[in-house]
Parts: structure tokens; sequence; C-alpha cells
């Protein structure tokens, strides 16, 4: 795939995008249907047993997560207990009373509906790659690289032999003795360099690139760390960190957005509330689960219960339990925290994400609802002010850094500020799965693609 590929709408011309977007979404309809027509056939045989089933599985496993994270003792037992007997008594259920086949059929229609359904809006999306502009070979590099970053990648990747090959200087740092990283790469931007890069975590990548942009000079970006995130938005490659560095010689400019939380810069997310108590710990980097599962009670009912107010917009957004900001906003709010992806970096929108669940019945109502339930508030916008009811203090993870800040906090974009060069030739970003929206899958199946094409 070319490096300015976003992987829009397919790779045939228009024409041919637009016949198999109409074809996919026919099947998506026909197997809708399909699933239908299973379930009223079997309704004298238990198909809405196999429906409320699979329903009722899923609200206990949700009421078994919520007991599980938010309690201690018999009750974290119990929902522990929920987890695996809810999933498990639906599977009996269904084989005692010969359901598995109507369950089957069910499932298998659905899904192939699903399917069909993301195929045929993926191909019918006509997003333009994000502009790259040829860029020039840099003369005076500087690339600071972090070796403990990512398990050890500088050194197992070469990175640092690799880059001083390509005539690029390397500030290598010393993990037993924490360096002011901004610093350094505004004294190398003082002795001359003419781009700055970072071989390093995603908060490490956020300090660098703050005085890049603040210099208008290129950032290179050098997959070493552990999660990669804004890389993976770059359509760099995360497996072999070192054809990052071609953009040294074979490179292309992109224009993106910086986030910027009261002064700070940040690539990815600010987290607010639960998840910004938790990484504060210094136990947390050794034993992320078990650090989280020990505090979780208190931060979500106990003592440690703490209440986010903030202004979206200026629309008031209160009372949330966690609060995330996100520079642009990823495709689905599901996809946060487990590798998912903003489809672009320069759209100039913060994406925000609320989340307030206090009891096993809103836990439930997420489960079954999604993005639907009151417990999840899923916006856009230009400007976030975060504060506390009685707090003039609040913690703040920042690209996962643990910090603390003055209320009220704000998070804003620098639009275009940071000049990106990343390699000509790279893997690319893969487009997510698009949201299902069965209207939009109707007007594509029945040919009014041009209502499908405004939205």
């Amino acid at each position: 795939m070319g490096g300015t590929d976003t992987g829009g709408a397919g790779d045939g011309t228009p024409a041919d995008d637009t016949r198999a977007a109409r074809l996919l979404a026919r099947l998506a309809v026909l197997a809708a249907v399909g699933s239908l027509v299973v379930l009223v056939l079997a309704l004298g045989e238990g198909g809405l047993v196999v429906v409320g089933a699979g329903l009722l599985g899923l609200v206990l496993c949700a009421v078994g997560v919520w007991w599980f994270v938010a309690h201690r003792g018999p009750l974290r037992l119990l929902g522990a207990l929920l987890l695996f007997l809810a999933p498990a008594g639906v599977v009996v259920l269904y084989a005692y009373d010969g359901l598995w086949l109507t369950a089957l059929a069910l499932c298998l229609c659905w899904g192939f509906a699903l399917l069909c359904a993301r195929a045929a809006l993926r191909r019918s999306r006509t997003e333009k790659p994000q502009k790259a502009t040829a860029a020039a070979r840099p003369r005076r590099p500087v690339l600071i690289m972090n070796p403990k970053s990512g398990g050890g990648k500088v050194g197992r990747f070469g990175l640092v032999e690799r880059a001083e090959e390509l005539g690029a200087r390397v500030i290598l740092l010393d993990p037993s003795a924490p360096a002011d990283v901004a610093a350094l790469a505004r004294q190398a931007v003082a002795e001359g360099a003419d781009l700055l890069g970072v071989a390093g975590g995603d908060g490490t990548q956020a300090l660098v690139a703050s005085v890049a942009a603040e210099h208008d000079l290129p950032f290179l970006v050098i997959s070493a760390g552990t999660r990669n995130h804004l890389a993976m938005d770059l359509g760099l490659d995360r497996n072999d960190p070192a054809r990052c560095l071609d953009a040294l010689t074979d490179g292309e400019e992109l224009r993106i957005d910086l986030g910027d939380v009261s002064g700070r810069a940040f690539v990815n997310t600010v987290s607010f509330g639960v998840y910004a108590d938790v990484v504060q710990r210094p136990e947390y980097r050794d034993d992320k689960a078990g650090t989280a599962l020990s505090l979780m009670p208190d931060l979500l009912l106990g003592d440690g219960v703490r209440r986010l107010d903030s202004l979206v917009d200026g629309a008031p957004l209160d009372d949330q339990q966690a609060l995330l900001v996100s520079n642009n906003p990823y495709f689905s709010p599901d996809e946060i925290s487990g590798g998912g992806r903003r489809p672009r970096l320069d759209d100039g929108e913060l994406g925000v994400v609320g989340i307030r669940v206090e009891d096993a019945a809103q836990a439930a109502d997420l489960a079954v609802r999604g993005s639907q339930s009151s417990g999840l508030t899923v916006l856009s916008a230009h400007r976030v002010e975060v504060t506390t009811a009685d707090e003039g203090e609040i913690p703040v993870a920042v690209d996962g850094e643990a910090l603390r800040m003055p209320t009220p906090v704000v998070c804003t974009l620098r639009v275009g500020a940071l000049r990106v060069q990343v390699p000509r030739d790279r893997p690319g970003v893969v487009a997510p799965p698009p949201a299902v929206d069965w209207r939009r899958i109707l007007d594509l199946a029945f040919g009014r693609t041009e209502r499908t094409a405004a939205r």
C-alpha cells in the first residue's frame, strides 16, 4: 500500500466501488431478513428462548464485570463466577433444550449480515486521503532514543547504528538518570537541528513534538514504544521501527493537529477520573492489572470517588466518573483502549468520551445498548474545560503519563501545528470498520447512493 493511502473507499474505480457496495448491502439485507425468518420459523421451537437467553447471558456478564471491578470480597467472587457461569449456562440451555441449531443459524445469519454491512459502508466511503507533500532530506537531524522503551526495541532493532548511518545525531537517554527530554530537544534546535525525532513512548513523543511545532521543524516518529498509537494512526510500521528511519532519505510530510492540555502538548489522549487516579500510583507500572483491581472499588463507590464536571464547547457535561479527550476523535469509543484508530489526525476537533456507571443495572444497560446508553457520552468539540467540585488540583494522565494539574484543566487543539515526516513507503492506515447504520445500508441496497454519500 502506498504511503498516502488511508484505506478509504476501495482499490478500484469509484464506479466499481459503488457496484460492490450495492451488492454487499443487498447481501447484508438478505442475511438480516434471513435471521428474522429463522427466528419466525423457530417460534414454536424456542426461537424467542434463544434470543432471550442470549440477552440474559449478556446482562449477567455485565453485572459480573461490575461486581468484580467495583467490589471486594464475596461480591467480587460472585462477579467472577457470573462471568464464567452466565455464558456457560446459556450454552447448556441451548444444548439441553435442543436449541443449539437455531442459535447457530441465528448467529451465522446475523454475523454474515454485519460483515457484509460493514464491508458495504467501507466501500461506499469517499474520504480523501490526508495530503502529503514531498520532504527535503534533512541535513542535521537529531533523534532522541529511549533504550528501555518497548522492552528494548532501540537495541533489538539496531536503531542507533541505522540512524547514524543515515547521517542523524542520536541522543541516547540514560535510564538510570531521568532527563528533561524537552530541554534536550530545545538544545538540539539551538545547535542547528533541522529535524527532531523520537524513538520512545507516546508521552516522550509529545514532549519533543511540542518543541518541533514551536520551531516549525519536521518531526520524525519512530515506533519503538509499547503501543505506538501515534505511529499506528500515521500508517507507520509498528513491527519494524527501523523502517521509520527511511523518512530521512525518502520521506514525505504530513500536517497534523497537536493537542494542548493547559499548555502541555499531547499526541493521543488526556484522561481524567478513574484511569488518571490509577496511573498516579507508583506500583502501577509494575503491576497494572493488580493495581487497578485494588483501587477500583474505592474509586468507583468508596472514599476515593471523584466526580468530574466539564464544559464541552460551553455545554455542561457533569458528574462523570471518567472523561477521555483525544487529539481528533477515535472511530469508536470502545476502541480507544484496545488499539482503536483515529481515521484522521487533521480534522481540527477533539474527541470526547464521558463514562458514568454507578451500579450493576447501569453496567448492564451499557453492555446491551452500547453508545446509546445513558452511561456513555460521545462528543466532538474544539474546547473542553474540566473541573471538580472542591479540588484545586486533579490527577491527569497525558498520553499515559501521570501528572497533576490545577483546575480548570483546558484541552484544545493546535490545528495543523505539527509537521510529521514519514517514509514514502509505509504500510498505511487501515480504515476502521464503520458503525453499522441500517438506514444507510438500505439506501445503498436500493440505489439511493446520493443520500448515502451526503452523510
